[in-house]
């Protein structure tokens, strides 16, 4: 089928802004449904159309509209961009303005991940009539809690990678009559972003960059959010899926940034009787092949094969048919509710829910000389200590990050780490049998700390035979203490669905830092917006009888 393109097709928004879009239909038939994509990274982008492939679902009997957001590239707006503020108003009027194009039958879905995930939200929160069926891939639900911020610590390699990404637009906006200082300013941007590891991650405040300052941009929305907390309801879901009583396609990768968004999102569209689908797999964000990181989770784990499913396009295209062109809808078997990909085991599987009802949680305690069992501690006293210095904080390494290119995300040897003296590891013995572990990970660390602030790191990994040890899931929690004073802390690690094999052993890191995925705290208990002094801290983690600091794993039997 022949697909025309037509570029920068205008739409004007309820208070007068032109917002443009790229709109590929079927050159002949019709009428056809019509997806539409929403994003601030610039329609033309190359990126953009291998992720999206609108000539193959146009080709595919859709009229696709993907279109630039408010002050982004063709679109009209304020030159001083602003993320998130404008997409549930404008999200309905395009909506609205996408219906009726020539050759549409009325019906719009909506496609994409990340932020295109987010503005997908916005709009159906909004409700235009016409919005028929949203496909959310790799996108938030709190961002509070994996987007701005993390367990009280700052999102701060995600937030200055991205922000400064998207400095370039709005520097090109502003100076556009004065080519010269376009020039130096971007040149200098540009600078900035290839320094991000040497300089940029370590300048301070983090909670009021000086980067930003120094270009007059956004940020992401963290510090936005600091001063003006109720503003992060422009890009909220947590707490309001109930209202969006639409069909959704949720896709989420272990190992990606918002994958804990994603899982929120799906389960609380199925607490509220919405026609909720998931699907999990082995990926990182924006990466949806079979090899993440250091690990090769085989072909049938990618994008392209969903254990010989078929593509993902043609899958997601299958789904949007029945509910957008039910008429023309393909027979043959639905999605499952919930579509797993088991790692370790590394296989897909059909399940009927999330969380898996069946899970049972299972406590895995800290143990005296770098110990980690079932049993629980029976010593009366048991202290490990180490110094958590903001000078040098434990580098990250893998996990669900999104980074300047010096870090790899995904499953990565923790050797490095492992070796720092301010890490504490904790090590079982050899499995007997295989433990999978499906759900939501929780640890419980009983601390204490000579400072008045401080964070607790806690990350699970898998050690094979021969000493290789990868990280599985993560988190961290900033607390503020009564110095010398133990007390329990909660570190949400997210959630997994990973099979530890027989032989393998099950290993955890305690440390305080895991920079630059998260800003340093400095030990201080100054605000993250002027804090600029920084302190060494003693840190202590029991595990005793009174005290059994532990992990809580979901685990499933066979």
């Amino acid at each position: 089928m022949d697909v025309t393109i037509e570029s920068d097709v205008p739409a004007t928004m309820r208070d007068g802004t032109v917002l443009r879009a790229d709109v590929y239909r079927p050159s002949t038939g019709g009428p056809y449904p019509v997806l539409l994509a929403r994003l601030p990274y610039g329609k033309n982008v190359p990126l953009v159309g291998a992720q999206l492939e609108m000539v193959g679902l146009a080709r595919s009997g859709f009229i696709v509209v993907v279109q630039d957001t408010r002050g982004r590239f063709a679109s009209d707006g304020e030159s001083t961009w602003e993320p998130w503020t404008y997409e549930g108003d404008d999200g309905y009027d395009t909506v609205r303005w996408a219906a009726a194009l020539p050759g549409s039958n009325g019906r719009v879905g909506m496609i994409g991940s990340s932020y295109l995930g987010n503005t997908q939200w916005m709009a159906a929160l909004s409700k235009p009539p016409e919005l028929q069926a949203i496909a959310p891939q790799v996108t938030w639900s709190e961002p509070n809690e994996g987007l701005f911020a993390r367990g009280g610590a700052i999102e701060f390699g995600l937030n200055l990678m991205w922000s400064l990404m998207q400095g370039a637009d709005t520097l090109m906006k502003r100076h556009a009559d004065d080519p010269a200082a376009m020039t130096a300013q971007r040149s200098a941007l540009i600078t900035d972003m290839d320094q991000l590891n040497s300089t940029g991650y370590w300048k301070l405040p983090a909670g009021r960059h000086p980067t930003y300052q120094r270009y007059g941009i956004h940020d992401l929305g963290f510090e936005h959010a600091l001063r003006h907390p109720e503003w992060s309801a422009a890009c909220r879901v947590a707490g309001r899926q109930a209202e969006v009583d639409l069909p959704s396609l949720n896709v989420g990768g272990w190992y990606d940034v918002f994958q804990q968004g994603t899982l929120d999102n799906f389960t609380q569209s199925r607490a509220a009787a919405r026609p909720a689908t998931l699907i999990m797999g082995p990926w990182a964000h924006g990466l949806f092949t079979g090899q993440i990181g250091d690990v090769n989770f085989g072909v049938a784990s990618s994008f392209e094969s969903l254990g010989f499913r078929g593509r993902y396009l043609d899958v997601q295209s299958t789904w949007f048919r029945r509910w957008l062109a039910p008429e023309a809808a393909p027979s043959g078997p639905e999605l499952p509710p919930v579509l797993l990909f088991v790692m370790g085991s590394n296989e897909w599987r059909e399940e009927q829910e999330w969380p898996l009802s069946r899970a049972v949680d299972t406590d895995l305690y800290l143990g005296a000389d770098g110990t980690l069992a079932f049993r629980k501690p029976q010593a009366d006293e048991s202290i490990d200590t180490y110094r958590y210095d903001p000078a040098d904080p434990v580098p990250t390494t893998g996990g669900a990050i999104l980074l300047a290119s010096e870090y790899r995300m995904g499953p990565l040897d923790q050797a490095r780490v492992e070796a720092r003296p301010d890490v504490l590891v904790y090590t079982s013995e050899p499995l007997a049998e295989d433990l999978e572990v499906t759900g939501r990970v929780r640890a419980f660390v009983h601390a204490a700390t000579d400072a008045p602030s401080t964070d607790w790191v806690v990350r699970l990994c898998d050690v094979d035979p021969e000493g290789l040890s990868l990280n599985v899931v993560d988190g961290i929690v900033r607390v503020d203490t009564t110095p010398g004073e133990f007390a329990e802390h909660l570190v949400d690690l997210w959630s997994t669905s990973y099979v530890f094999r027989a032989g393998h052993r099950l290993r955890v890191h305690v440390t305080s830092s895991c920079f630059p995925r998260w800003d340093r705290n400095l030990n201080t208990g100054e605000p993250v917006d002027s804090g600029t002094d920084f302190r060494p801290a003693r840190q202590e983690i029991a595990h005793d009888a009174l005290r059994p600091s532990r992990i809580v794993l979901p685990v499933v039997r066979s």
